[in-house]
């Protein structure tokens, strides 16, 4: 296995995310950016030395939901195992080909739960090439030191330009329009279709897409309000309100950028609805179970609500197919589809192009740099740490990759099993209740390698332990 080389990643990321043909087709992400502004800990080195495992084989990679080209590319460089799939797979499938692989690349449709993970003997790591992570048990894999990355930005253009085009759409009723003609029918109206500008637009959750659909809706001429748990600093002229009811009442269009949590399940439920203007439109690019959809369907009804847009469901089909969106899949969908002017879309909000480009790049990069040096940066349920690469010259030294229930009384232990050799480096840092220590020690040969595994493999707090040497 070779060893990731820094200035043939950029290369590959620049090649790869450069789709348009010109430079600034893709920007890099903000937590990229800032991993790129570590230089006491990421390596500027020419002449990294190359890691390889003690003692885990090759290493294996399974990537399902036909993650991007540019993934594939990352990991076969560096001469990883690679299995590609375009789809999902059953659960009983998906326990069978985890079994002996080291890392797992998915989307959001596969389901990493305890019961398949429990079978992973080998894996190392986990990659979730799209903005959630709720399709992976963490809990499960934290205690098991398996890490987990995703990528929370690359996409964040990608649904902001959706967003656009639906509240658009939505104000002229284009999906009617469309379906209509498509069906032979001729119907040019204009009452009740508007233009966008002058009309507000609520955004719920002011995070990277929040905040960069606010931009677009200006440039538009739209007022802008948001509201966000923290207090977040507005870009352009947006201005934050105190609670999510002053937002619905100012608001011609309500549009969700939030995580799947206890806290927003049914977030927009009848009582909101209630409270929102006359005519006013709905739109969710962000988790299937913010908004209360029978709810909706009854505002709808009533005319309380004037359309919808709507990426993302309860429950959505494990694989493309005619006749997938049914009534056994949610109990609603049949009343949904027959209400006028409701836009729905198979969860493309991140769907194009440039954003699975930059996000397959952004996580193999990421699982590259974990499997190759142990950085543990940008991980979702890991303590961030990481440290330099080593030099061709440093001869004799291994990395050790201890990761480790936080308790006290683990350095000394650690420590006293490295004494007998010179402690290059070290860094250290928890996370809750687990806790991921990196130490580089030199003046080390085959058998110290055996005999230093043998022994942190032997200590109570242990999770898990690597070597690279």
């Amino acid at each position: 296995m070779s060893a990731l080389d820094i200035n043939n990643l950029q290369n590959t990321f620049q090649n790869a995310i450069n789709l348009s043909g010109s430079a600034g087709a893709v920007s890099t992400s903000p937590t990229q950016s800032f991993m790129d502004t570590l230089p006491r800990r990421m390596s500027t080195s020419k002449h990294a030395k190359v890691l390889k495992p003690f003692s885990t084989g090759d290493m294996k990679i399974l990537l399902l939901e036909n993650v991007n080209e540019t993934a594939v590319s990352i990991f076969k460089e560096q001469g990883y195992q690679v299995e590609f799939n375009k789809s999902s797979l059953p659960e009983d499938e998906l326990i069978k080909k985890i079994e002996d692989v080291h890392a797992i690349g998915i989307r959001s449709k596969t389901k990493l739960t305890s019961n398949v993970l429990k079978h992973a003997k080998n894996l190392v790591v986990i990659g979730c090439f799209c903005i959630g992570t709720n399709q992976v048990d963490l809990e499960y894999a934290t205690t098991h030191g398996i890490a987990v990355f995703n990528s929370p930005f690359s996409n964040s253009r990608s649904v902001a330009e959706l967003v656009i085009a639906e509240i658009i759409s939505l104000a002229r009723q284009l999906g009617d329009r469309s379906i209509e003609l498509h069906t032979g029918t001729w119907n040019k109206v204009s009452n009740k279709c508007w233009e966008v500008r002058g009309k507000t637009l609520g955004i719920i959750g002011y995070g990277h897409i929040g905040s960069q659909l606010s931009v677009l809706a200006e440039a538009m001429g739209m007022h802008v309000f948001y509201y966000d748990t923290v207090t977040i600093m507005a870009l352009g002229t947006a201005k934050q309100v105190p609670t999510l009811d002053e937002l619905l009442k100012k608001s011609d269009f309500v549009t969700c950028h939030v995580p799947a949590t206890a806290e927003t399940k049914n977030m927009l439920s009848a009582p909101q609805f209630a409270a929102m203007k006359d005519g006013a439109y709905v739109i969710n690019a962000s988790r299937g179970t913010v908004i209360d959809i029978p709810a909706l369907v009854q505002a709808c009804k009533a005319n309380k609500i004037a359309g919808a847009a709507l990426d993302v469901y309860p429950n959505e089909p494990g694989k493309n197919g005619a006749g997938a969106f049914n009534d056994d899949l949610n109990s609603w969908t049949s009343e949904l589809v027959s209400l006028p002017n409701i836009i729905l879309t198979p969860h493309i909000g991140g769907s194009t192009e440039e954003a699975q480009s930059a996000i397959g790049v952004e996580v193999a990069t990421s699982l590259t740099k974990y499997i190759n040096e142990g950085n543990s940066v940008g991980s979702v349920n890991f303590p961030e740490v990481s440290l330099r690469s080593l030099d061709y010259d440093q001869e004799n030294t291994v990395r050790v990759l201890y990761i480790h229930h936080n308790v006290p009384g683990v350095l000394k232990t650690v420590n006293n099993i490295l004494s007998n050799h010179n402690i290059e480096k070290q860094f250290s840092d928890s996370n809750g209740d687990i806790a991921y220590l990196m130490a580089d020690i030199s003046s080390v040969d085959q058998s110290d390698i055996k005999d230093i595994y043998t022994q942190l493999n032997e200590t109570d707090p242990k999770i898990s332990i690597r070597l690279l040497y």
